[in-house]
């Protein structure tokens, strides 16, 4: 069953009701929710001393919360295209918060755990948001909108990356997730108020039919499989970056403290800040050059980030010309996916997210055996041969699966 197969006449999206200021707070909440997947990130040392267990042990927290987190992807986002999303959000926000202050008071690396992966399963509202941003954005303006979102998705994960240490370092590891779950709720609330009432765009069917849609998208959707090989790259070469840039910064000559490291996230806001202009690309119709021209980005900052092991300049310069990259080719995947069917975005962006997350594991993973066998010379060779793979991939799809459709032929 396809996307299409289950439209109904209201599958035309409403009148455009994306308000800069519900674009502002779709983006902050988008960014607290993904957020709260990475407080964890630079506290690993702490928790792990804490907790009394070893690196390789508590390493595994990050790895637990993104495989909770792709699992929320597949088995709730795709609800988004049939039930009520002005409920749906606020709910997982609820429960995402519980999440959160399960972990502040986990007593120990098991409980702990299980309290993460039940926080990457909750806390997918950013991924309800998105498509939703894109529904009720118009057509001139869809990709610009969903740009911003999209960037508040990353500027979230490297703001708590900056929050966790901060506070970390000020108060206990503890207070960082305490926090995170008032903010959850505060904006549960906001949204619970702010988002405009939409009918259902599609028939109500069983959830077992819902979840064969995103398979059967997945399988004859041709951009769709292009677009969520290049996702999960991009994803999995972020995520091998920044876990390996806390074990280059923590090591000598650098030897930084935990906030210290954290702050390293306002080089990566920088380049996410810079990338939304991504958005304004895909609305002009230059979605497939400028994903190419993004991968090449990511190509010259492993290059660039390569030569930081010993200067510290070279890994900021890196960082930001890698983000840049990275966020803007995943605004114009987003942006690019969302055209195939408008009935369909939820379940699109549940395909391609969970492509991310399952990219994004394996990058966790990778960086930490990388850095084993050879250090921070051996992580960003791996990440400039994927961004060339990447490169080729884009190169022989640019006219064919890539390909943008007109707005006079979307459905």
């Amino acid at each position: 069953m396809t996307a299409r197969e289950v439209a109904t006449p209201e599958d035309v999206a409403p009148p455009p009701r994306m308000t800069r200021a519900l674009t502002l707070l779709f983006a902050i909440s988008a960014g607290a929710a993904v957020g709260s997947l990475y407080y964890a990130q630079p506290l690993l040392d702490v928790i792990a001393g804490d907790l009394r267990v070893s690196e390789g042990a508590v390493g595994l927290l990050i790895t637990a919360t993104q495989i909770g987190y792709a699992l929320g992807i597949l088995f709730i986002v795709p609800l988004g295209d049939f039930r009520d999303r002005r409920r749906l959000i606020p709910l997982m926000m609820v429960l995402s918060a519980g999440a959160l202050v399960a972990c502040a008071v986990a007593p120990g690396i098991v409980t702990l755990a299980l309290a993460m992966v039940a926080v990457g399963v909750t806390t997918v509202s950013g991924q309800i948001l998105t498509p939703l941003a894109g529904d009720l954005a118009d057509e001139a303006s869809r990709g610009r909108i969903v740009g911003i979102v999209v960037s508040g998705l990353l500027s979230g994960i490297l703001v708590a990356r900056i929050f966790s240490g901060l506070i970390a370092d000020a108060t206990s590891w503890r207070v960082v997730f305490l926090i995170a779950a008032g903010v959850v709720l505060v904006l549960a609330f906001l949204l619970s108020r702010a988002i405009p009432r939409l009918k259902p765009k599609s028939a109500v069917i069983s959830y077992g039919a819902v979840l064969r849609s995103v398979f059967s998208l997945i399988a004859h959707e041709r951009k769709l499989q292009v677009t969520m090989v290049l996702g999960a790259t991009g994803f999995g070469v972020f995520t091998m970056f920044w876990t390996a840039l806390t074990f280059l910064l923590s090591a000598p000559p650098y030897r930084y403290p935990i906030w210290a490291i954290g702050l390293f996230g306002i080089a990566g806001l920088v380049g996410a800040v810079a990338a939304q202009g991504a958005g304004r690309v895909h609305d002009r119709g230059r979605s497939v050059i400028g994903t190419g021209l993004a991968w090449l980005l990511v190509t010259v900052a492993w290059i660039i980030a390569g030569f930081g092991g010993h200067m510290l300049l070279f890994v900021v310069v890196g960082i930001v010309v890698l983000d840049i990259g990275v966020q803007g080719q995943n605004i114009l995947n987003q942006s690019r996916i969302f055209q195939i069917s408008a009935a369909a975005r939820s379940r699109l962006n549940t395909a391609y997210i969970a492509g991310n997350f399952v990219g994004g594991s394996i990058g966790s993973l990778a960086a930490a055996l990388l850095w084993s066998a050879g250090g921070w010379p051996a992580v960003c060779v791996t990440g400039t041969a994927l961004s060339v793979v990447a490169l080729l991939i884009w190169l022989t799809n640019r006219h064919g699966a890539l390909r943008t459709i007109p707005p006079s032929t979307q459905h």
